[in-house]
């Protein structure tokens, strides 16, 4: 979790952001919401003109859903986000003072019982702002088998275990039971945790889907559901099993939704399943310039290799992206047979390789990272200095995806784009999709140029060993038998519905 130990500041800043996809509503105006019971435990707000959403009278207007997001007031303490006191003074012992902006512009909406649609770059808090005010909702009330409060859905299951991670000591504090429900991880276990009860589950589609045929997980008592970087879940095909879990909820629940970039088919989401939200736009949906220098660097294919040494074997943490599972074991064993400790990092892992991947990166026991497309929603790692795109991205999308590895939480950082000479006019129109400008030198390894841009140093030539972790499964994570896996069984709790199918998609989550 990002430690924000941010000191207060004299000055206040009123953010308005742009219009986007959405519904509206603005802190302290209108809303169809009644709170009673304000600032206490268990608030169920409820919507004075029904509890429809999807279909009938109370069904959000398509046409109406293009609203500017409303601006908001930064906050200097938690304090003044009607968080209850409990859950301030333990973000005051963890070291979190002052709220980042994403929070000052969410929190107390959120924590109102509103519905919330917000967007803000990876980096910028967004756990707080939709895990605060789950816990302060959930505080201390009882549970039930099988019957989640509060529901958290994520893409994969790297982010799902830093959500996780960056809430259980606040939780802690005020009795919130959180769960890691994600595949790769034995189901046995997490059938039974949501056996005795549990507040709040944190999951990816795959394994959710997986629990709630089989019985084990039921959504009817949910209250509260959050969808993180719900575009990366459209991208990944994940829309129709979310969908069908916002179904399973009940309509009068309160939903939230953030996400980096809010486009495409999260429109239907929100169309279907929020009503009248408030919106709330920290960033543009391009990458910042305040705080990124990008680079485009055309090499020859001779070269290639030898320059993407050079810039790995820099100070610092760095994170090279590849297009390819292979490409990128490839690229890993080619740098630490020149010398550069490198890792790589892809579906394919196993859970437990993953996770000792980044924990080595974290700790900077392995300074030097190698992913995939996929992988790159799920490394929230601070103090990543540098993001190098060896293989172009597929997509402007893609590029700021990638590119938000660095320059977290206000942080600087610096973008690298690698193109061959046949690939300059396909990186200028990514480019230039992304709304960055960026800087385009010929380089070869040999110049100066290079180190001046990147920090790039010569390898020393010497092989070095991958630290060892966690040995490597043949088989791919999710398939075949393991503890509680998918060989047929009596469902928990009843027959399992069968609606949902479980594909091979869903367990890469």
């Amino acid at each position: 979790m990002s430690r924000q130990f941010r000191t207060s500041t004299s000055s206040t800043r009123n953010y308005a952001a742009g219009s986007f996809t959405a519904g509206r509503s603005s802190r302290g105006g209108s809303s169809n919401f009644s709170t009673s019971q304000r600032g206490g435990q268990g608030r169920r707000p409820t919507r004075s003109s029904g509890s429809g959403r999807s279909s009938g009278s109370n069904a959000p207007n398509p046409a109406a859903t293009i609203f500017k997001a409303t601006p908001f007031v930064e906050a200097e303490t938690f304090g003044e986000l009607d968080l209850p006191a409990a859950i301030v003074e333990r973000l005051a012992y963890e070291g979190i003072i002052k709220p980042f902006p994403i929070q000052s512009a969410t929190v107390a909406d959120a924590v109102a019982g509103r519905d919330v649609l917000g967007r803000a770059e990876t980096g910028s808090g967004k756990t707080l702002a939709f895990g605060l005010p789950m816990l302060a909702r959930l505080a201390r009330r009882p549970v039930t088998p099988y019957r989640p409060l509060g529901l958290v859905l994520v893409p994969t299951r790297e982010l799902a275990m830093q959500v996780v991670d960056a809430l259980t000591p606040i939780a802690r504090g005020v009795g919130v039971e959180l769960l890691l429900v994600a595949g790769g991880l034995p189901i046995g276990k997490q059938m039974n945790h949501l056996q005795r009860g549990v507040h709040i589950v944190v999951a990816t589609p795959g394994r959710l889907t997986d629990l709630v045929d089989r019985g084990a997980a039921r959504l009817d008592k949910v209250e509260i559901v959050v969808l993180d970087e719900a575009d990366r879940m459209a991208d990944m095909g994940f829309l129709p099993v979310v969908t069908a879990f916002l179904e399973d909820c009940p309509r009068d629940g309160q939903r939230l939704l953030f996400s980096a970039t809010l486009d495409k088919d999260v429109d239907v989401l929100v169309r279907q399943h929020m009503h009248n939200p408030v919106v709330r736009s920290i960033s543009p949906t391009t990458a910042s310039v305040a705080t990124m220098s990008h680079h485009v660097l055309v090499v020859s294919a001779d070269e290639k290799a030898d320059v993407t040494a050079h810039v790995a074997n820099r100070e610092g943490r760095s994170i090279l992206f590849v297009r390819t599972k292979h490409g990128a074991d490839r690229m890993a064993k080619a740098l630490r047979t020149r010398g550069v400790l490198a890792a790589s990092l892809h579906g394919d892992k196993t859970q437990s390789a993953r996770t000792k991947v980044l924990d080595q990166f974290r700790d900077g026991t392995v300074p030097v990272l190698v992913a995939t497309d996929v992988a790159a929603r799920g490394i929230h790692v601070d103090d990543v200095g540098l993001v190098l795109h060896v293989d172009p991205p597929a997509s402007s999308k893609d590029y700021l995806h990638r590119s938000g590895r660095t320059a977290r939480a206000g942080g600087s950082g610096t973008v690298v784009m690698l193109a061959l000479p046949q690939q300059r006019r396909e990186v200028d129109d990514i480019i230039r999709d992304a709304g960055v400008r960026a800087e385009q030198t010929v380089i070869s390894a040999k110049t100066d140029v290079l180190s001046g841009i990147t920090g790039a140093r010569v390898p020393s030539g010497i092989p070095v060993n991958e630290p060892s972790g966690p040995r490597e499964s043949s088989r791919r994570p999710g398939r075949g038998r393991s503890p509680g896996g998918r060989n047929p069984r009596t469902p928990v709790g009843g027959a399992g519905r069968g609606r949902r199918t479980s594909g091979s998609g869903y367990r890469s989550a």
